[in-house]
């Protein structure tokens, strides 16, 4: 693998520090502080260097995404039965709320918000989304034979969108007092055995 060249890894720190700056911003103060403004005074860096990196305050946000650990792809070969198939979709959202834990209550409580248009599916771009993750897969499974499940796929992935989602915001709700992994591996798991 090449080393990143000097401006490379200028706009890989620029890109960072930009980052911390909102965690820092959406932790403290709330998304109605989290302006391009007040993030570039945070971040120590000019508009121009902000844009340069992000199109918008909401494609900045959806970066965190990008910044999970990644999945190991062997564990999203195709599977040997249903069962393997549902325990690797649960495996891609423990993954996601570990780094949700990362993050901590406060980011992701002021992250998910009805504001934040980088939520919003319809308008999502093409960053590692454990839902992309998930529809990826859940097409090669179905192409494969290996599920044949009751809904299509639009309306699984909105139902395991919705699952999450709910869960990260009942962990929020509690301030972090709740048995996160408990509660998604439990839902998601009740929700594939009744389509899968």
């Amino acid at each position: 693998m090449s080393e990143l060249s000097k401006q490379q890894l200028k706009s890989k720190e620029t890109k960072a520090k930009i980052f911390r700056a909102a965690k820092h911003i959406l932790r403290k103060k709330g998304y109605e502080e989290l302006s391009i403004k007040n993030i570039c005074e945070e971040a120590g860096v000019s508009n121009g260097s902000f844009y340069h990196h992000f199109k918008t305050k909401d494609d900045l946000l959806s970066y965190y995404i990008e910044e999970q650990p990644s999945i190991d792809t062997d564990l999203l070969d195709i599977p040997k039965n249903v069962q393997e198939a549902k325990n690797a979709i649960i495996y891609v959202y423990l993954n996601y709320i570990h780094y949700c834990e990362e993050l901590g209550v406060e980011f992701m409580a002021n992250y998910y918000t009805p504001k934040n248009q980088s939520l919003n599916p319809l308008i999502r771009t093409e960053r590692p989304y454990p839902i992309v993750t998930v529809q990826n897969y859940l097409e090669k499974c179905i192409g494969a034979g290996i599920l044949s499940p009751s809904l299509n796929l639009g309306d699984i992935t909105t139902d395991i969108r919705i699952i999450v989602i709910g869960n990260v915001f009942e962990w929020c709700l509690k301030n972090g007092n709740t048995d996160f992994e408990g509660n998604m591996k439990r839902s998601l798991a009740t929700y594939l055995d009744g389509i899968l």
